[in-house]
């Protein structure tokens, strides 16, 4: 296995395993009110679980960047590890909760295995094979990030009719068993991506002892850069979490309630092709910070036109409207996406390949502490709008739209002026010194 040096093979096959399986966490919400019917608690106590997932995610990538650094080998099989032990453990409590309703045993146990357990695998698995992707695509650094943070997005789309399959199929305690059976499948996909993983034969790690070798150090050269470059990627989450956590909410205010599914699993498309695409168009400028730009006016345009029109107040009457209210979504997505996979880029070509996992770890706290606003943004939306259900009774009432119009404005105009003050932050990056690997 250690003369094959093939990037596709060593790279790409495996990340895209690792992202494909943690990437899944994305599809709490088609499950989410099974769980709390399941052991009797409100679906507002069991969301915890998933902010708690996020908030380890970005922890864990701060704290163990180091550990990734040193040996992706280890820090791989960590994720494969805790991923598949937090999903079994879910499913265990879930067992629990529903033969002890009402049990706060079973909810602080699955806030531990989904929220915890899963996290420390999530935050692991997301950076290990980011910069082994950038060593073997040195000339297509966009393109490699990009192929492995598109599994992370695309895997809810994939994801989500197996596991509705499965709920469908089951039969009673299907809500547990799904689980069970998935922290077996994705465990052994995540160690098959572990077993392939390697970096380039002819990479050599700076030893951590060398003066200015640590992240910090290496931060510390261009702080405000830092700065820039982790406000940016704190508001794009939070913004694009703020209107994509309430996306079956307004599919149901504009009259589409039932192709939500249908509609749920091309936003994931969008997001993953944002993820893919931005990055590697990114590749061919002279500047990432171009690609920032170019997603906050698309974002700009596509939100100012819903806005203008009242596209989301006219609930789903004129087709034209409805369309615009939809592109929207999808450019959300697609920028929500490319946010993602254009950070470890944009960080290597200011500070080079050396601690680059350790300091997109740190860069990773941002994603943390937006998962724990997540909740709290999504609700203070749901309030402005009205709730789905309401939609769904009255289909045409135009004050919740109006409301909606007036909470995505808000949201949207704060990501634009916040995205455009971090984009005027980062100074043009540098080309890095490539070394030379067999394909």
């Amino acid at each position: 296995m250690k003369n094959i040096q093939n990037k596709w093979i060593r790279a790409a096959i495996p990340a895209l395993l690792l992202h494909c399986s943690i990437g899944t966490v994305y599809c709490w919400s088609i499950f989410s009110q099974e769980i709390a019917d399941y052991i009797g608690f409100s679906k507002s106590a069991t969301e915890w679980a998933f902010s708690f997932a996020i908030f380890f995610l970005g922890m864990s990538a701060a704290f163990l960047g180091n550990v990734v650094e040193k040996d992706i080998h280890r820090s791989s099989l960590i994720a494969a590890i805790c991923f598949a032990a937090g999903m079994a453990g879910t499913g265990f409590f879930i067992w629990y909760g529903g033969t002890h309703q009402h049990s706060p045993l079973a909810l602080i146990g699955i806030y531990i295995c989904y929220g915890f357990i899963m996290g420390i695998g999530l935050g692991t698995g997301y950076l290990s094979p980011v910069k082994t992707l950038m060593l073997w695509f040195q000339d297509r650094k966009g393109l490699a990030t990009g192929l492995a943070v598109a599994g992370f997005g695309a895997a809810k789309a994939i994801a989500s009719p197996i596991m509705q399959a499965l709920l469908n199929s089951l039969g009673e305690g299907g809500i547990y068993k799904m689980f069970l059976i998935l922290a077996c499948v994705y465990f052994v996909m995540m160690f098959v991506g572990h077993l392939l993983l390697a970096k380039p034969a002819g990479w050599h790690e700076p030893v951590s002892q060398e003066k200015g070798a640590r992240a910090i150090d290496v931060i510390k050269t261009k702080p405000v850069v830092f700065v820039g470059i982790w406000l940016m990627f704190y508001i794009n989450i939070t913004c694009g979490l703020a209107l994509i956590s309430q996306e079956k909410m307004i599919i149901k205010c504009i009259g589409l309630a039932g192709m939500a599914g249908v509609l749920s699993s091309i936003t994931a498309i969008f997001n993953a092709g944002g993820r893919l695409g931005f990055s590697a168009w990114a590749d061919a400028m002279k500047d990432r910070n171009t690609v920032y730009k170019i997603m906050i006016i698309l974002s700009i345009i596509a939100t100012g036109l819903v806005i203008l029109t009242k596209g989301i107040a006219d609930m789903g009457q004129s087709t034209l409207l409805l369309i615009l209210v939809l592109v929207l979504l999808f450019v959300v997505n697609a920028g929500y996406g490319g946010g993602f996979s254009n950070v470890p880029t944009l960080l290597s070509d200011h500070y080079g390949m050396q601690n680059i996992s350790a300091i997109h770890g740190i860069t990773l706290s941002a994603w943390a502490i937006a998962g724990t606003h997540r909740q709290s943004a999504g609700n203070l939306h749901c309030r402005a709008c009205g709730t789905a259900g309401r939609c769904q009774r009255r289909p045409w009432r135009t004050d919740s739209g109006k409301s909606c119009g007036i909470s995505n404005r808000v949201i949207c105009h704060h990501r634009a002026v916040y995205h455009c003050l971090a984009v005027q932050l980062l100074p043009g990056g540098r080309k890095e010194k490539r070394i030379k690997v067999k394909t």
